[in-house]
């Protein structure tokens, strides 16, 4: 690939790390808030093995940060999630929910607390700087708005706290579960934080200089050499056996928290003032139509990841949808997340799916299907 010439004009932006990321082997991309992605280092069943065996390295700057200052920084950041951050330290990570009027969800970032009146949402797929921005036009919070020059990797993987000791030093084996700290690599300022979308022990990386993107790279990579580090991207595999949501695959605007079994970030009861809380008070009291369920489909090994929505029906009866569906190598079995009627989403249940392939028998199963306490990533 000539990663000079690569690209479809300047409205899609490349990372800081798109060079290194050409130069060790990326050879497929796609587009995610604006930003190319890279999806492809050869086999996504290799990227898998290379992830829980021993670690990888993934190009995430598309995560882009919504910063948040000003006096009222924190009202306004309470404001956008239904998540009670009133016990959210300095230095501290919650994953959280932004919620429209209607209590539908709008993105599923990480909130990170940098100072009193310092606040990053770190970005799934969907433009939030926008809405927070608009939200805070009429909000009457003194509140500053803006997308920083911060670009996130990730290090992800059993061997990954042993490269970042190499890197930082042994203190950050102190950096407990989803808090962070600040560092100088090297003339490199970043912050580290203990997250991952992957369900494995591992570390983002938030490069704090765009230009000096390459660089951090290449230093992590060498970092890694004796600890089989590998380039690779972020694994469909390892996300769905863990349960995790992909924004606009697994959950919309059109989906509300109690869906998709996040009763836990929405704190109705808390005394905060945020957008979507009558709303979500409604939902709540009225009881859901459909929920997201775990599956198990009936087939030979899925050949990939599916691109559209498999139907799912029950005595010829539309029942609802697979959302994300892989073959887990690990655990020899198709698995899936679904959006069902709630009628259906009781565990041993059983009704039909129509793939690309044809149409096969699926139960719904227990989710998260590979360590479903997380104690991987949190120990």
């Amino acid at each position: 690939m000539n990663n000079k010439n690569f690209g479809f004009g300047t409205q899609i932006r490349k990372s800081p790390y798109f060079d290194s990321t050409v130069k060790w082997g990326a050879t497929g991309f796609s587009v995610y808030n604006h930003m190319y992605i890279p999806r492809d280092f050869g086999s996504p069943e290799q990227n898998f093995w290379n992830l829980i065996e021993k670690a990888i390295l993934c190009d995430v700057a598309v995560e882009r940060q919504v910063e948040i200052t000003g006096p009222d920084a924190f009202k306004f950041t309470q404001l956008l999630t239904p998540r009670d951050l009133s016990k959210l330290a300095v230095g501290q990570c919650k994953y959280v929910l932004i919620t429209n009027n209607e209590g539908g969800i709008l993105n599923d970032p990480v909130l990170l607390r940098l100072a009193e009146n310092q606040f990053w949402l770190s970005l799934a797929d969907s433009d939030i700087l926008l809405w927070a921005q608009g939200v805070a036009v009429n909000s009457g919070l003194d509140v500053q708005i803006k997308e920083p020059d911060v670009s996130p990797l990730q290090l992800q993987g059993p061997t990954s706290g042993e490269i970042m000791i190499k890197l930082f030093g042994e203190d950050i084996k102190d950096l407990k579960y989803y808090w962070l700290r600040e560092y100088n690599l090297d003339g490199i300022p970043v912050i580290v934080s203990r997250t991952g979308w992957s369900s494995e022990l591992g570390y983002e990386i938030y490069l704090r200089d765009g230009s000096k993107g390459n660089e951090l790279y290449e230093k992590i990579m060498q970092a890694g050499k004796e600890h089989g580090l590998q380039p690779g991207h972020t694994s469909s595999i390892r996300r769905i056996e863990g349960g995790m949501l992909s924004y606009h695959a697994d959950a919309d605007i059109n989906t509300n928290p109690f869906e998709v079994g996040f009763d836990r970030l929405v704190n109705l009861d808390s005394g905060a003032n945020f957008i979507g809380k009558e709303a979500l008070k409604k939902i709540k009291q009225n009881g859901i139509t459909r929920k997201q369920v775990g599956i198990e489909i009936d087939c030979k090994p899925l050949a990939g990841p599916n691109t559209t929505f498999w139907e799912l029906k029950k005595n010829k009866m539309n029942i609802g949808k697979v959302t994300s569906a892989v073959y887990s190598p690990r655990l020899k079995k198709n698995i899936a997340l679904a959006m069902v009627s709630v009628e259906q989403s009781e565990i041993g249940n059983e009704f039909q799916v129509t793939t690309n392939e044809g149409t096969f028998n699926c139960i719904v199963v227990e989710k998260p299907f590979y360590d479903p306490k997380k104690k991987i990533a949190s120990s």
